[in-house]
């Protein structure tokens, strides 16, 4: 989280033809700390591949350090009373050294659902990163890797993604541009601000 505060994100979604589909920005907030819990909004617009807005809204996401837990509640613009609020839990240790530039090792985590229709039918995701190693080009480190995503409901697989990375890093070790390949030659990009 503290990688992204005060920045500006934009996702980039295109096909194998370099056709942007989609553009996702995100102005992330300033984080706030409360005991054990830190907080930090997220302004999301979405935009279509001409760039006209589709929709925007605001996300607080609250995560739990300690436990390596991070809640959603989506906050729509909307007038509506209900609040979608999603608990999503890494059951990892690795999920700490994901960004370890200096012993970088294969990470595999599993993200759990913990609240919502999504926990009732038991939804998950297993992550696994790996082929990972370093590259220096200039005062960028760059990682490249391969992902493996696959995502559960009622303990059947519902969906598998496989990806090639490129993950780029200032001097400080700032990430600063990714870039998710698909086999079929999509991908999509996301640039920190």
């Amino acid at each position: 989280m503290i990688q992204f505060e005060g920045r500006l994100i934009e996702r980039k979604n295109f096909d194998k033809n370099n056709e942007l589909i989609d553009k996702q920005s995100f102005e992330v907030g300033k984080i706030t700390k409360s005991n054990d819990l830190y907080l930090i909004k997220i302004h999301t617009k979405t935009f279509d591949n001409r760039e006209k807005l589709i929709e925007e809204f605001t996300i607080v996401y609250k995560c739990k350090p300690k436990q390596s837990s991070l809640m959603l509640m989506i906050l729509p613009f909307t007038k509506s009373k209900s609040n979608q609020k999603t608990m999503v839990i890494a059951k990892s240790s690795d999920f700490k050294k994901l960004y370890d530039l200096d012993n970088l090792k294969n990470i595999e985590l599993e993200l759990e659902l913990e609240s919502g229709l999504l926990k009732a039918l038991g939804s998950k995701s297993k992550i696994k990163m790996y082929d990972r190693y370093i590259v220096l080009k200039g005062n960028e480190k760059i990682i490249e890797s391969k992902v493996d995503l696959k995502m559960y409901a009622l303990g059947i697989r519902v969906k598998s993604l496989k990806y090639k990375v490129i993950e780029k890093f200032t001097q400080e070790e700032i990430l600063f541009f990714q870039k998710f390949v698909k086999n079929d030659g999509s991908y999509f990009t996301v640039t920190y601000l």
